[in-house]
């Protein structure tokens, strides 16, 4: 397979590696990388010779969250292009949550909206220990909406309110807390962190493996197609409200929004 922002490997054990491969653009999530990842996924999935995924970054950061392009063209599209973005956005990570096959995360440097969103379908993420989280949206004016469910999913409820809402950056550490990360390890060990979760996974039959997982989504929350349609109905909504248009304009013009207070004196 041959792509433009993603690389896929494969070895001869059956193990992929799909690579984030804008490196420039802190793997930034545009249009076509979305529709990328997406047609990867489902490739993988439908291949046998395939026994374990790992979802990668090349270059400083694993994902930085939205394209500042893609942010742009969506400040000027109409509420159905809005909608229709945020659908194949939704698509892609039901692809990667689907899949399947195990698809293990290798996270590194910076995870910021969409990022996070990835690595709450990955069904298990290793971090390096100087990793960087946060669920910016709130800053911009917007919510995490699309990546929503995926993340309380994997985080619980009680945990996603810690940051879901605050925008604030937090930690690999505070990371494996919320559930995130499995595990943190020094950068120069993560290669061999990935490589202990994917060899259990060669001894099992893949069949089995696929049907377990399966089992254990429809075991958790449902996230069903209603549940996909409110969390586009609820970003579209949000694009269009007045701090949206104010946060996106702050942000691209490098200043602060007119919400933006100093810390507390005391």
């Amino acid at each position: 397979m041959t792509f433009e922002t993603i690389r896929v490997e494969c070895d001869s054990r059956g193990i992929a590696r799909l690579v984030l491969d804008r490196p420039q653009k802190h793997n930034a999530l545009s249009a076509q990388m979305i529709a990328e990842i997406a047609q990867a996924i489902d490739a993988l999935g439908c291949d046998e010779s395939v026994r374990v995924v790992v979802l990668a970054g090349e270059g400083p950061s694993f994902c930085a969250g939205g394209d500042l392009g893609w942010m742009q063209q969506q400040m000027r599209a109409d509420g159905p292009t809005r909608a229709a973005e945020a659908g194949r956005l939704a698509a892609m990570l039901g692809a990667v949550n689907r899949c399947p096959r195990p698809v293990i995360g290798r996270v590194h440097g910076n995870a910021f909206g969409g990022g996070i969103g990835l690595i709450s379908v990955c069904d298990v993420a290793v971090g390096v220990d100087d990793a960087r989280f946060g669920l910016t949206e709130t800053r911009l004016g917007l919510i995490p909406a699309t990546i929503g469910p995926y993340v309380v999913a994997r985080m619980g409820e009680s945990m996603a309110r810690r940051v879901f809402m605050s925008g604030r950056l937090f930690g690999a550490e505070e990371a494996v807390q919320l559930g995130l990360l499995a595990r943190v390890v020094a950068p120069g060990d993560l290669d061999d962190a990935v490589d202990a979760e994917i060899e259990p996974y060669l001894s099992c039959a893949p069949g089995a493996v696929a049907e377990a997982k399966a089992l254990v989504r429809r075991l958790g929350a449902p996230i069903d197609d209603s549940v996909v349609a409110m969390t586009i109905k609820a970003l579209v909504q949000r694009w269009e409200s007045a701090e949206a248009a104010e946060g996106i304009a702050a942000f691209f013009e490098k200043r602060a929004p007119s919400w933006k207070r100093g810390p507390t004196q005391g």
